[in-house]
């Protein structure tokens, strides 16, 4: 009988095709709704108007359903990982790099301290999704600006990672379900990002960890192993309180 990560990924494999089964028709629904659209280009009557203003409608939840599937694929495919010993500071600092001009328009100050860590088992590729989720997340959380703090450290076999932020904070029962899939507080969000950021850590053999105060901020809290051997506590993988 095969155990529950077999399961789980065969599970994961069916539900990942399936997906991208309805993703195809997505695609080609939207596509034939922007061309039946072209018609209704410049509408003159009231009717035309109204079928012009339905298409919209339905082009736009067509993208909405679109996206929701590309999230969803990224949270079921996540197993195999191709993981090299890979300088964390480095893909911060580009990540930083990227995305500091953006912040600074919305009045958001990133600081990064880089500091002197060991090399770190990581699918680079994957690991950088969580980089941006936890990044992008703390810059909607600060809508009137505010600080992204980033700061790394190593600790008894592990690189610590925190991504704060000066945002508006979750309460406990809130926070308490940061992690699971479809919980979301964003207007238009799926509430896959930090579900399939906790999947990618954990299958790197680490824990990821939430602490928030409304009103004051959150704190996002990874830790890696340098060894690939180094077990995580069930502990640490928990939303904190």
């Amino acid at each position: 009988m095969p155990d529950a990560a077999a399961q789980y990924l065969e599970l994961a494999e069916l539900a990942g095709g399936f997906i991208h089964e309805i993703k195809n028709h997505l695609n080609t629904l939207s596509l034939n709704l922007q061309l039946l659209g072209e018609d209704f280009e410049n509408p003159q009557t009231p009717r035309e108007r109204k079928a012009a203003d339905r298409i919209g409608r339905l082009t736009d939840e067509c993208r909405r359903l679109v996206d929701l599937s590309n999230d969803f694929l990224r949270f079921a495919r996540v197993a195999d990982l191709h993981a090299v010993p890979t300088p964390l500071g480095d893909l911060v600092t580009r990540l930083v790099d990227f995305l500091s001009p953006t912040a600074r328009a919305q009045n958001v100050e990133i600081e990064w301290f880089p500091a002197d860590l060991p090399a770190v088992p990581l699918d680079a590729e994957l690991f950088e999704k969580v980089l941006l989720n936890l990044m992008l997340n703390a810059e909607d959380a600060m809508p009137d600006g505010g600080t992204l703090t980033i700061q790394a450290r190593a600790e008894d076999g592990w690189v610590v990672l925190d991504v704060i932020d000066t945002g508006c904070g979750m309460p406990p029962d809130v926070a308490a379900k940061a992690f699971q899939p479809f919980v979301t507080t964003k207007p238009g969000g799926h509430g896959l990002g930090l579900a399939t950021a906790k999947k990618i850590v954990l299958a790197h053999g680490g824990t990821i960890a939430v602490q928030s105060e409304p009103g004051r901020g959150t704190k996002f809290t990874v830790r890696l192993p340098v060894s690939r051997e180094a077990k995580p506590s069930e502990e640490g993988s928990r939303a904190s309180r």
